[in-house]
């Protein structure tokens, strides 16, 4: 029988696995990121201090979840596709789910997710989405898919950006790569959709460098 990896409870964002994610970043995520990408963090002090919050990053790589992990100094739950969770590569899929990760049917959320996202905020955890819904290598914002607005709203969360500038590859030696993360300000959940999305591609675009060519998509949709 499969297990169910998309609804997780307040009992397993406890004590002992925040220590462990705390424990991980500290010891495992800072050291890799220094030595091996001279990882540069920039906006801590735009992190909020209650944990009611949504932090939604650009997708580049599969190592995005520690990296904004480090640089917002937070225990973040990342919503996650459900293929991760079955991952030939068991060591990634073990590592997504005992570092709080939950499954997402990304084409339709199920209740059960959205009682774990309200199993999260009633803890000192925060949410992690990132809005693009895959890994997006060129340096483009072309589509941002919405859902990480309907969880916001509904829970009344704001949205904290963070730009991940500079990955081109994984390392494989020292010192070889440069990743700049930057935690944007603050969105409010009560702005209207269209400008909740329009600020969050925006600040991405600012501390990333990526092209905004979200507006251009829309244009085309509407005239094809």
């Amino acid at each position: 029988m499969q297990k169910n990896y998309n609804r997780r409870t307040e009992k397993d964002y406890n004590f002992f696995r925040t220590c462990y994610y705390r424990l991980f970043v500290i010891m495992v995520v800072l050291p890799v990121t220094k030595l091996m990408y001279n990882i540069k963090l920039q906006g801590r002090e735009n992190v909020p201090e209650n944990s009611n919050v949504i932090y939604a990053g650009n997708h580049v790589s599969y190592i995005d979840p520690p990296l904004i992990a480090l640089a917002t100094g937070k225990p973040i739950a990342y919503m996650a596709k459900q293929e991760l969770f079955h991952d030939k590569s068991k060591l990634l899929s073990w590592l997504v789910h005992t570092l709080g990760g939950f499954a997402v049917n990304r084409e339709k959320p199920e209740i059960a997710t959205f009682k774990t996202v309200k199993s999260i905020f009633n803890t000192s955890w925060s949410l992690g989405i990132f809005p693009q819904g895959k890994i997006v290598k060129e340096p483009v914002v072309t589509h941002v898919h919405k859902g990480f607005i309907m969880f916001a709203k509904k829970f009344k969360a704001d949205i904290v950006p963070v730009g991940i500038k500079g990955f081109d590859g994984y390392a494989k030696k020292l010192f070889e790569k440069h990743i700049t993360v930057t935690v944007g300000k603050p969105i409010s959940y009560t702005l209207p959709e269209d400008e909740i999305v329009k600020e969050w591609v925006r600040q991405i675009c600012e501390y990333t460098g990526f092209e905004n060519r979200l507006e251009e998509n829309k244009e085309m949709a509407v005239t094809s």
